[in-house]
């Protein structure tokens, strides 16, 4: 019955035409003026005649991705990243997600939402496989307040969490699963920004249960914006922390992978600063900026000794993009940092904590990365051949801040085995990454994408792997998306 389902839904959207089109953090919607964005096309189609409709938000969205995979560690294989020879490094799989949600909105100063999601891969060599998850809750949460008539709200229940550019936190969207809190949210806003109080528990996907929280695992932050302290940019304060006890590695069960595992014990304060320019102030010029401190305890497991969490994280940006120039090109120069841990036997901790970003935007496409232990050196390029189509093109650098720490996957956890232990004489140069990806809106509620990476692996893969042999790595994929 799943594949039949799976089907009938590819069916239906390639007759459609349809694609990619980045989803919006869900809200509750309020009547729409003419020249406004669509709502949706169900919201739509029911607003336009009952004027009772005008209340409610009714919708979803398909996702259909196709993604090839080579020289790719593969879960429940022996492979690992760049590996040569030995256990499967090569996966080509379909992915589909599947999300309805409904809102309802009677008065200005309340609201509820809720949305289901369903999450299934086909084709898939891995096992376990953290992109599966049927039918389960994503959001469901109440919306108190008007910001209009006062300046406190608060949003409570199951909901993504989006602040900044989701360096720290984020909804890890381009995962089939996807990320979402049960969390408190508390909001004081006015003429000049806003400043957020939440507390939070993270979900931990678990397929074919229902969804729970890590109840050991607490996040809790007061994050602040404002578009007006300094002219023309976004400037962002943050202070977060994240408290996690001994019971949380066993949250579900112990012995678990660790995709159903909580972290580590850990009390861990981030402070940071960001700060980005805003859209069309600098006559084609645009800037960001991002550090963050953290100080704290870690714990490498439940039962390990307790070490000193000191860590810091880095991220610059600048480019130009020519607005008057034809297919208006825009170059950019970024780099990234984060602190390893130079001393493991010192009886400090000072590897950077990633916290819940969304890592595939920053640290090359194919995902090979966290913001952890880390150099990172970008350019980046993108053009625009016709109105509806964007086409970019990137080039990454790596290197290890320090060959004395282990090399960090893209959810945070470190690679320690096939060869990839801590291996001070392996050189710090992990390799270089070329991304290319082309997007076509093709409706403003839907779009195509397809995408291509090749990573070129450098003197610490080579030298860590070499009882195996490395390879590049290859990956392509192409997605549909219909928001309805």
């Amino acid at each position: 019955m799943k594949k039949i389902y799976a089907l009938v839904i590819a069916a239906v959207v390639s007759s459609m035409s349809v694609g990619l089109h980045a989803q919006t953090a869900g809200s509750t919607s309020v009547p729409v003026a003419k020249n406004t964005p669509s709502p949706g096309l169900l919201n739509d189609f029911l607003r336009k005649d009952a004027e009772a409709f005008m209340k409610w938000d009714i919708g979803g969205q398909v996702r259909i991705r196709g993604e090839h995979k080579a020289h790719f560690g593969t879960a429940g294989s022996p492979s690992v990243d760049f590996q040569d020879r030995g256990g499967n490094s090569d996966n080509t799989y379909l992915l589909l997600r599947e999300k309805f949600h409904i809102g309802y909105k009677p008065a200005s100063y309340f609201g509820i939402y809720g949305e289901m999601r369903d999450s299934s891969t086909h084709n898939d060599d891995r096992n376990p496989n953290v992109e599966a998850d049927q039918i389960d809750l994503h959001q469901a949460y109440v919306s108190l307040g008007d910001p209009k008539k006062f300046p406190v709200t608060f949003k409570i229940g199951r909901q993504e969490m989006v602040y900044g550019d989701e360096r720290l936190i984020g909804a890890s969207d381009w995962v089939n699963v996807g990320r979402v809190f049960d969390a408190a949210r508390m909001r004081i806003e006015g003429d000049s920004g806003w400043v957020d109080f939440f507390t939070s528990r993270v979900i931990i996907p678990d397929d074919n249960n229902f969804n729970v929280a890590n109840d050991y695992d607490w996040f809790s932050g007061i994050y602040a914006s404002s578009r007006t302290l300094i002219p023309k940019q976004e400037t962002e304060l943050y202070l977060l922390a994240r408290n996690a006890s001994t019971q949380s590695p066993a949250t579900i069960g112990a012995g678990l992978p660790p995709a159903l595992s909580g972290v580590s014990p850990r009390d861990i304060y981030t402070l940071g600063l960001r700060m980005k320019s805003l859209p069309g102030q600098w006559n084609g010029w645009d800037y960001s900026l991002e550090m963050a401190g953290q100080l704290g305890r870690f714990k490498k497991t439940a039962t390990s000794a307790s070490l000193d969490h000191q860590a810091f994280a880095a991220h610059i940006a600048g480019g130009y993009t020519w607005e008057k120039a034809a297919f208006k090109p825009r170059v950019g120069l970024e780099y990234d940092f984060a602190t390893g841990d130079g001393n493991p036997a010192d009886g400090d901790h000072t590897t950077f904590e990633n916290l819940f970003p969304t890592n595939h935007r920053f640290y090359g496409a194919m995902d090979f990365f966290s913001w952890q232990n880390i150099h990172d050196f970008r350019l980046s390029t993108q053009i625009k051949p016709l109105a509806k189509l964007t086409l970019s093109l990137d080039f990454h650098a790596f290197f290890l801040a320090e060959t004395s720490d282990l090399f960090y996957q893209v959810n945070g956890t470190p690679r320690t085995t096939g060869g990839y232990e801590v291996n001070n004489n392996a050189g710090n140069y992990v390799g270089s990454e070329i991304d290319f990806v082309g997007t076509y809106a093709i409706k403003p509620y839907a779009s195509f994408q397809a995408g291509y990476g090749h990573f070129f692996v450098g003197d610490y893969v080579k030298n860590s792997l070499i009882a195996t042999g490395s390879k590049d790595a290859g990956w392509a994929y192409l997605q549909l998306v219909f928001n309805f």
